[in-house]
């Protein structure tokens, strides 16, 4: 992936934001999550969370362990 002009702790503005809230949408949209846009742009997670959330994303729920009845193993 081809990390896009974004200075780290500079503001992303104006037309700058748009055109990130744009790629970031569509890369979100073909399944890449928050925390890898995030390591891509070299930016934090609640700053994509947020460029997504005023681009009107829809977001996927939480992935990874669900709570539930637990096993143990060798029983």
């Amino acid at each position: 992936m081809q990390k896009p002009e974004v200075k780290s702790g500079s503001p992303v503005i104006g037309a700058a934001r748009q055109k990130l809230a744009e790629d970031l949408k569509k890369k979100y949209d073909s399944g890449a999550s928050i925390r890898e846009l995030a390591e891509e742009i070299g930016r934090s997670y609640g700053l994509v969370h947020r460029i997504l959330s005023e681009s009107k994303v829809t977001f996927r729920s939480r992935g990874g362990a669900r709570g539930g009845k637990k096993t143990v193993s060798g029983a």
